[in-house]
């Protein structure tokens, strides 16, 4: 189904199985023993069960029927015990000796076949019931390597399946992984940049015409839309044709959730927030004019401006009629098919093209700042922290959370992580906020001189270590764009520190564990420095954790692409996908206690 013509698997039924090993015989030399074994002795009984351990040969029993093929020649002894025979010369010699000394013909050289598998097929052998599909979508670099994206989509589901296994396997539903190919339909603009590139350095600018060329064509206002329609179509189409062959789905409420990959991410977006760049400059232009009725001008240049105003509403009112007759698809946003559940961004720029957009950060809290929830239910942005294309959203919604850390994802051999929700926000690096903050502000924040130091976190994977016995002041300003409200942190210290975050230990296992600093509830803290009231109402920003022994700038070349094979992320990913049923499973294991 999802194979492309270059890599069709045919799909055989078998019938004649060899004996030990239960491997199928070739095709066409099964279809005419089958074909023999009917003319022969259709309609009797058969006499070998599958329960029953095969029999031996029965020695110096004659063979009721034969048939020669082409290389091989079959023996019947009965309608039960069939005997390949192999025709080589050096099989007929060996057959010839051990026969003269002795030994039966199907005991020395025959090969035994069966007619059907070892195991009888029952109304269970099905796969467990798919409750969610989860469609996988490419980003760039697609051309270059067309079956890509089937290969990463085959990784992934082999992944989760492994997990399905362990952590999973007391459901009784079943996520499905379907990969979305979308460029190789496009025909944008031919050959024409291939006829406007050098030769020099071919392979290399071949790649990037490739690749980087997909970002160039989102941009450009000619083949934009066409990129948006060719992956609407193709998720419409995949969803349609699933459906259609899988109709309880929809009846029993099956849910779909979307993956996907660098500008795979922005197209997706755009696709389901119908986000258009006209509508853009409308707006744009309706600013302008706003802007020139608020500054003075003559009473001619006034006039003028009215005149003109009138004249571009008239103008829009024609072209909504016009919209509204055609059905034009410049102002109707694309449509899908079916409400996404979840919408799992990997290695993402969308941050970078919103902020671009005009995109600034709000007061809510609430996902619903840049997707609504009404659209999809849940955001989440997942990277690895030397990826540099991945850019973080959480920041366009609320300012201050450009300095708290994303929130780590637990190792896939983590015993009992903490649950996502219960993990509390921390600092990502407070002192290089606190040093654009006023002196006065500074020297009132700064600890005492009994205030032992403190290590906070340099980059991501550290967490705020507490050095000392004694009590610990800290604070740091969120600084740019808050008007320097001050986000401060006011802690004590036990003789044991406690962890707030659970996740794998580290190589330093007799050390102190990390102490996570958490969000207060209060608005104001005892130091007298002002709290932000406000936070996300659900974590967006998810990060991979770094490998001890990982080189960075290695990391900064393969991670955008190391996320299909991560046994981490298809965690992650179930995790999110699995949670109302295995809270359903939960509540009903509690309830029979």
């Amino acid at each position: 189904l999802f194979f492309l013509e270059s890599e069709k698997i045919p799909v055989m039924r078998g019938q004649w199985f060899i004996d030990g090993t239960w491997q199928p015989l070739e095709e066409e030399e099964s279809n005419l023993i089958e074909q023999e074994h009917l003319n022969r002795f259709k309609g009797q009984q058969l006499q070998e069960s599958f329960d029953m351990e095969i029999s031996k040969p029965v020695d110096g029993k004659e063979a009721i029927h034969s048939l020669k093929l082409s290389r091989n020649h079959v023996d019947w002894h009965s309608v039960d015990e069939v005997y390949l025979y192999s025709d080589a010369t050096t099989s007929k010699i060996a057959r010839t000796v051990t026969q003269k000394l002795g030994f039966s013909k199907a005991s020395s050289s025959g090969t035994r076949l069966h007619r059907g598998y070892v195991e009888e097929a029952t109304l269970e052998d099905k796969p467990p019931q798919t409750s969610h599909i989860v469609f996988v979508v490419h980003g760039i670099g697609q051309k270059m390597d067309q079956g890509r994206i089937i290969k990463n989509t085959a990784m992934m589901r082999d992944t989760a399946r492994k997990v399905e296994e362990k952590y999973f396997s007391n459901l009784a539903t079943h996520v499905e992984f379907l990969p979305v190919e979308w460029r190789s339909k496009l025909t944008l603009d031919g050959d024409t940049v291939d006829s406007i590139t050098p030769d020099k350095v071919r392979g290399l600018r071949d790649m990037l015409n490739s690749s980087a060329m997909d970002i160039m064509y989102y941009t450009s206002p000619l083949y934009r839309d066409e990129l948006v329609k060719g992956l609407q179509q193709e998720l419409n189409r995949l969803y349609s044709l699933f459906c259609s062959r899988n109709p309880e789905f929809e009846e029993k409420g099956g849910k779909v959730s979307i993956v996907s990959h660098s500008l795979g991410c922005v197209i997706t977006y755009d696709i389901m927030t119908g986000w258009n760049p006209v509508r853009l400059y409308e707006q744009l232009l309706q600013k302008e004019e706003e802007e020139l009725e608020e500054s003075w001008m003559s009473y001619e240049e006034r006039r003028l401006l009215e005149e003109l105003y009138l004249t571009k509403q008239r103008l829009r009112d024609i072209e909504e009629r016009l919209h509204e007759l055609k059905a034009s698809t410049i102002s109707k946003p694309p449509v899908l098919k079916f409400k996404v559940e979840n919408f799992f961004c990997m290695g993402s720029p969308l941050a970078v093209f919103l902020a671009l957009r005009g995109i600034r950060p709000g007061t809510s809290g609430s996902q619903d700042h840049i997707l609504p929830r009404a659209i999809c239910n849940r955001l989440l942005n997942i990277f690895h922290p030397t990826d540099p294309v991945a850019y973080r959203l959480e920041p366009l919604i609320l300012k201050h959370y450009s300095n708290i850390s994303p929130v780590q994802i637990h190792w896939y051999n983590t015993a009992n992580p903490l649950p996502y929700e219960h993990m509390k926000p921390s600092f990502l690096n407070p002192s290089k906020e606190a040093t654009s903050a006023p002196e006065s502000e500074s020297a009132s924040a700064a600890p005492s001189p009994t205030t032992s130091p403190v290590m906070v976190r340099r980059h991501y994977g550290e967490s705020i270590t507490n050095i000392g016995k004694a009590s610990i002041l800290g604070a740091a300003s969120i600084g740019k764009g808050l008007g320097g409200m001050l986000f401060s942190r006011f802690g004590r210290s036990s003789a044991t520190p406690q962890t707030m975050e659970t996740g794998k230990d580290g190589p330093e296992g007799d050390e102190k564990k990390a102490t996570t600093v958490g969000t207060p509830p209060l608005p104001h803290s005892s130091s007298g420095f002002l709290e932000p009231t406000v936070e996300l109402e659900h974590r967006i920003d998810f990060e991979l954790r770094e490998g001890l022994v990982e080189s960075r700038y290695w990391s900064a070349v393969t991670s955008h692409t190391a996320y299909w094979s991560s046994l981490d992320i298809a965690l992650f990913l179930l995790t999110f996908m699995y949670k109302q049923d295995q809270e359903e499973t939960d509540k009903s294991n509690l309830d029979t206690i």
